[in-house]
């Protein structure tokens, strides 16, 4: 981890699945960003249309009715491949499309100012991170360069660099890559420094709009953050449980008018709005409706929701959740009253049945609330930041951050077995190394294959990467000495190497393309490309608000017109020359929205002179 003085604080950036929300270490303390609508959390939506680009506030407004155009669940794709069973499961949810791309990549199609585009989860991240960045640069009064980016802690290695490549595209300067329940241990921890005692465990249960987290960490007062286990499901959260309502509703539509809404991607966006509101509803009352007129064909579309209902349908993911947590203490190996405090993180930590089984897992322990389960992710990165840009506070001296893998690494043997060279839940940064042999008379060259994950046959496991070494010098089988080195940085990125010991010849992993890594010229073309659209978007302010200002002038001119004829102050003649400026001005406007800035500029002089003549 590279420490470094900028001249405008590094951030933190909590880049969610639903929402995203941005903080700073000011003053001594960290402190939440809000944005220009004045909400500590940004919606992770990015929304096109005929005329300009939306990213957060304004694109969620707009989402049911321009569904097949707004992008949401953006970070379900990144690093992800289009062929992931995952992938293809959440397609049939989405109202937007999303292709395969070159090698194997998942692409969101749009329309954007009447032409088709497309674009990678990472550039649709790196819009969501760019307006994280500019809320942050808006509140600082300078330019933001260094942030603090958090991820699950279940994200594999080919998702991790990813989202380093979004930040990349953003234009900041990705200092630390940091898991997201490790970040809500640190804000915990500062919040509740006084009351640790020499060493406490917590459990950070951190369920958000797409993923769950489990983290076991060993805090001390001193200000050491021990990652013992980390658990998790990149594929569980708020989504989820609005796609079971979602799913629910079409059912019953289509039980009871014969007629489905799957080929209504407008009525399906309503509806899922509807379905999220229900569903925050019901984590305080035990009963809403969902009442929506006109939704499909012209049928109306009206149905009671209980909070009993919502727990039923949802029952098999709650229970997932619930085996993570127990998954994570057999890891551990430590007894549930060996954990001091249970730290909920997430929005989906408010639903009430989630709060009740956990409770219960622990035998009646009571959950600590002290933190926000919206922000305490981006606060923690914060202070990370802080750290890394090398701020001088006491409170940031002494933190210690001991993270760990959350899969196991290794490489592909004789009979696709996974010999793995770093175990999942090992401390980082770490480095692993291992001799391997020859299996052929006079091998010259070997193929190099990189897992991660679980299982004992390496093909069932994630393919990070792969690539060849040449050059073994001639040698019956067994003989030769290949040494294979992982090393795993403090951000949990992979660097792989292997090593003729005979020559000393070595060779590096690349991750290629089709694993979900960018390569330079693409990262370089998203970065031209999001400049691009920024100015764009800056070119598109500009010329609403000339727009506007030429619209209220013209409502100014048409009040004095008004006063003028009450009070005859002016004579006919040049009250119709008024009159008739304010008509031609009236109709151009309404025809022409889009015309140049200068061109407002130019209507909006015209029009002061015709009443300022005598």
């Amino acid at each position: 981890m590279e420490s470094r003085r900028t001249e405008a604080p590094a951030i933190g950036i909590d880049l969610g699945t639903t929402y995203s929300c941005v903080a700073v270490w000011k003053h001594g303390r960290v402190e939440i960003i809000p944005n220009e609508q004045g909400n500590r959390t940004t919606p992770s939506t990015v929304a096109f249309t005929d005329v300009e680009r939306l990213i957060g506030e304004g694109a969620k407004n707009q989402v049911a009715m321009n569904p097949a155009n707004t992008i949401f669940d953006a970070k379900r794709l990144i690093g992800r491949r289009f062929s992931d069973p995952k992938v293809q499961d959440d397609m049939k949810l989405w109202p937007f499309k999303v292709k395969n791309g070159s090698g194997d990549k998942p692409k969101i199609v749009v329309s954007y100012k009447g032409q088709k585009k497309k674009f990678l989860a990472e550039e649709v991240s790196s819009m969501i991170l760019g307006k994280m960045k500019e809320t942050a640069e808006a509140y600082l009064g300078k330019v933001v360069k260094d942030a603090v980016i958090t991820v699950p802690a279940y994200f594999d290695d080919s998702q991790r660099q990813a989202t380093k490549d979004a930040g990349t595209i953003a234009g900041l300067n990705v200092l630390h890559i940091i898991n997201e329940p490790t970040a809500a241990a640190i804000a915990y921890g500062l919040a509740n420094k006084p009351n640790i005692s020499q060493k406490m465990n917590v459990l950070v249960f951190d369920l958000g709009g797409g993923t769950l987290d489990v983290s076991i960490l060993a805090i001390t007062k001193e200000g050491t953050f021990d990652v013992k286990v980390v658990g998790g499901d990149t594929h569980l959260g708020g989504e989820d449980f609005d796609n079971c309502m979602v799913d629910y509703c079409v059912r019953e539509f289509k039980r009871k008018w014969k007629k489905d809404l799957t080929k209504n991607p407008k009525a399906l966006g309503r509806l899922r709005v509807a379905c999220e509101n229900a569903k925050r509803i019901l984590s305080s009352t035990t009963q809403t409706s969902i009442d929506l007129d006109y939704l499909h064909e012209g049928t109306d579309f009206s149905m009671k929701f209980t909070r009993a209902k919502f727990e039923e349908m949802n029952m098999d993911s709650f229970d997932k959740c619930i085996k993570i947590v127990e998954n994570c203490l057999n890891d551990a190996k430590i007894e549930k009253s060996s954990v001091a405090e249970i730290v909920l993180v997430g929005g989906s930590t408010r639903i009430p049945k989630v709060q009740q089984m956990l409770r219960e897992l622990f035998d009646g322990k009571e959950l600590c609330k002290s933190v926000n389960p919206d922000e305490a992710v981006a606060y923690g990165a914060a202070v990370l930041a802080a750290k890394l840009s090398g701020i001088k506070d006491n409170n940031l001296q002494s933190l210690l951050l001991l993270d760990v893998t959350p899969l196991s690494l290794g490489v592909e043997t004789t009979g696709n077995e996974m010999n793995v060279l770093i175990p999942r839940n090992t401390t980082i940064p770490t480095k692993a190394e291992k001799i391997f042999y020859t299996n052929e008379d006079n091998q010259y060259c070997v193929k190099i294959k990189v897992y991660q994950g679980e299982r004992a046959r390496s093909t069932d496991n994630h393919l990070l990467g792969e690539f060849k070494i040449s050059g073994i010098p001639a040698a019956p089988k067994g003989v030769a000495q290949i040494k294979e080195s992982l090393e795993i940085d403090a951000n949990g990125i992979l660097t792989v190497t292997a090593e003729i010991l005979s020559t000393g010849k070595k060779d590096k992993l690349v991750i290629s393309n089709k694993n979900g890594r960018l390569s330079k010229e693409e990262i370089d073309k998203m970065v031209k490309d999001g400049e691009k659209y920024r100015l764009q978007d800056q070119e598109y302010k500009k010329r609403m608000d000339a727009y506007n200002a030429l619209e209220v002038f013209l409502y100014h001119m048409k009040n004095r017109i008004k006063e003028y004829t009450i009070k005859k102050s002016v004579q006919p003649k040049r009250l119709k020359k008024m009159e008739n400026a304010i008509a031609d001005t009236t109709k151009w406007l309404e025809k022409n929205q889009v015309a140049p800035v200068e061109e407002f500029g130019r209507r909006k002089v015209f029009l002061e002179s015709v009443f300022a003549s005598p």
